[in-house]
């Protein structure tokens, strides 16, 4: 099996690695807690579970952070300066938020401790809990940003080099562009009254094309002739 083969179906298994740890995170481990209106109390009553949805984020957060990583010497030779782009935005900046969200969810643990043990402060404990929870939220209002420009980045390099059908990337291309917008209905409080499943089902075209974008590279791989083209495109460049 050559480079190139197993460079994508490590990027596939990494995207669905990816993808299933978030949704653990925020469907199974922490969404119920998020909404409840004694999230200290709730924390502290299921701090195990948090704690392994925190670790899930940072799963999450890992396994979409290595795909820049590996697909740079690939990208690079169509278009080096989107490919460094991709990996600033979905390898560095995407990493850092959600880091920041994860040590933010670590720190409720320990506010929950103090606050169920009857510190003298336990109001202003429960605020600043809601306020970490707010924070959250700001985080990942600017990863709504900062994932989708990396995908646009991602998938303008795939289109151009057809690296993979001309369908996935465009797919892609247009998916990222609708979070954008998403994005921007939410700044300008156009969404303030959508209901969390709406916005999910809104979210889902990029989802389903990760996945079988995914599937697409476990099973098929690269186009090897785009990878031949690429190369030689690289030999002809520094001739």
């Amino acid at each position: 099996m050559n480079t190139h083969r197993k460079t994508a179906i490590i990027v596939g298994i990494l995207y669905i690695i990816g993808t299933v740890a978030g949704f653990l995170f925020k469907m199974v481990f922490t969404g119920s807690i998020q909404n409840d209106l004694n999230l200290l109390t709730q924390v502290a009553a299921n701090e195990k579970q948090v704690i392994i949805g925190a670790l899930f984020l940072l799963i999450m957060g890992l396994a979409l952070a290595l795909v820049p990583v590996m697909m740079f010497p690939i990208l690079k030779k169509q278009n080096e300066a989107l490919a460094v782009g991709y990996v600033v935005y979905r390898g560095a900046l995407e990493t850092i938020t959600t880091v920041a969200i994860v040590i933010s969810w670590l720190f409720l643990t320990v506010l929950s401790q103090q606050y169920t043990a009857g510190a003298p402060d336990a109001s202003y404990l429960q605020t600043f809990g809601s306020l970490l929870l707010k924070g959250n939220d700001t985080i990942g209002t600017i990863s709504q940003v900062v994932f989708p420009l990396g995908a646009l980045m991602f998938y303008c390099i795939l289109y151009k080099s057809k690296l993979i059908p001309r369908w996935i990337s465009g797919w892609g291309i247009i998916a990222a562009a609708w979070v954008l917008v998403m994005t921007a209905f939410d700044w300008f409080g156009i969404s303030g009254s959508w209901s969390t499943t709406l916005v999910d089902i809104l979210d889902f075209p990029i989802f389903f094309q990760e996945m079988v974008m995914a599937v697409w590279l476990i099973v098929k791989g690269f186009n090897s002739s785009a990878i031949a083209a690429l190369s030689a495109k690289t030999t002809s460049n520094q001739l």
